[in-house]
């Protein structure tokens, strides 16, 4: 029998470590290319709410990587790059808001068509990353980090696709971009709560 075995702990440990590392791999690779194509959907349909979106899987893609990093290392390190991870999403949110900002600025209205149908891709692709993650979500806190980003996307997406369809009613960019300041709301709420949760474990730590 290997010697793993012969310690029960040390041996589940390395099974779990394994696990995660699987499904963060997984999930790092989807939302690598879904940032590529989302972010050149935003900029040809001019949509901040979709960029909001694409800026989402840069951040999961720099977090999922993070995570992957973090999968073997101490508590204290988890804890660490969670930290980092809550200010990759306040980033990402004032990414956004300077983007409408802009956009009040400078008015236009953007693609629904591209608007709905890219949201719809992201849906599907966000949707397999949080199927994927969810036996994860209470393990540690990196992994529940993870997880919180994840079911982010999902919210995002069915706002910028319910967006699309008030850009078409009103033949206005005006939903665009209250939307998307809503969302910067939920990125900085989720940001706040990572922050938070990373400072409790450091400090648990120490």
């Amino acid at each position: 029998m290997g010697s793993c075995c012969s310690d029960v702990d040390t041996c589940s440990l390395d099974r779990l470590r394994d696990r995660q590392r699987g499904t963060l791999r997984v999930v790092l690779a989807v939302n690598a290319v879904m940032f590529l194509v989302i972010v050149v959907a935003a900029l040809y349909g001019r949509s901040s709410a979709l960029l909001s979106d694409s800026l989402d899987n840069l951040g999961d893609a720099l977090t999922y990587g993070l995570s992957l990093y973090a999968v073997s290392r101490s508590d204290t390190t988890k804890a660490k790059v969670a930290l980092f991870k809550g200010g990759l999403i306040f980033l990402a949110a004032c990414g956004v808001a300077v983007q409408i900002v802009s956009k009040l600025i400078h008015p236009s209205v953007p693609s629904f068509e591209v608007m709905g149908g890219f949201s719809l891709m992201s849906l599907a692709a966000n949707s397999l990353c949080l199927f994927l993650l969810w036996r994860h979500r209470g393990e540690d806190v990196n992994m529940s980090s993870v997880w919180e980003c994840s079911r982010n996307d999902i919210a995002t997406n069915l706002s910028v696709f319910v967006t699309a369809g008030a850009v078409w009613l009103t033949a206005s960019g005006w939903p665009d971009t209250v939307v998307a300041s809503c969302l910067v709301l939920l990125l900085m709420r989720s940001a706040i709560r990572v922050l938070l949760s990373a400072k409790a474990a450091i400090y648990r730590g120490a």
